[in-house]
């Protein structure tokens, strides 16, 4: 038995269907939002709920429904939930390895931020990174700030050439630093 319809159409009866379920689910999912919000917004009001709770409570139903409903119209177009969840665990996965390999850097860039406005020392100055209360570190006069590393030059040690240290911003607020300003007026020193 075919269905009544002009010729025509039947080859995009299957299209037709695809697309009126999609209506009736994003409609479904409206509706069904509505109603939420309408109980949680008299719930609140008879109960005298917090606002943050109202709010909250209204943000994560309509992320519930509409993460439903796109999921429901993925499955309709033929995209099986599997795809869906290796795609996105696939997705979390190079995120978090990202996140973790740029971390130091990371760490860096905003430690340098921090030495930029708190400025612990500046140009010229004589630090010392300690290993320990007692213990002798790292030391020199800083050379450089950038938003990586910080240069010193090390004093000289037995005659020989002074060298170039390059720490890592981080390590200035993991270690103690001993600070000896420089005796030459630094522009950062004039502003203060």
């Amino acid at each position: 038995m075919k269905p009544f319809l002009p010729d025509w159409a039947h080859p995009w009866i299957e299209a037709i269907t695809i697309a009126l379920q999609i209506v009736v689910i994003v409609l479904v999912a409206v509706l069904l939002r509505s109603l939420l919000h309408r109980f949680i917004t008299r719930l609140a009001a008879e109960k005298n709920l917090p606002l943050d709770f109202t709010v909250g409570s209204k943000r994560l139903i309509t992320l519930l429904l509409s993460g439903a409903a796109l999921l429901w119209i993925l499955d309709r177009l033929g995209v099986s939930a599997g795809v869906i969840w290796a795609g996105f665990t696939g997705f979390v996965t190079v995120g978090a390895i990202a996140f973790f390999a740029a971390w130091s850097v990371l760490s860096n860039i905003f430690c340098s931020v921090l030495i930029f406005t708190t400025r612990p020392f500046g140009l010229h100055d004589h630090i010392e990174l300690l290993e320990g209360g007692d213990k002798p570190g790292l030391a020199g006069e800083v050379l450089d700030i950038n938003l990586v590393y910080t240069t010193l030059k090390e004093d000289p040690v037995d005659g020989k050439e002074p060298t170039h240290l390059r720490i890592p911003n981080s390590l200035f607020f993991q270690r103690t630093t001993r600070l000896r300003r420089s005796q030459q007026p630094v522009l950062g020193s004039l502003l203060d």
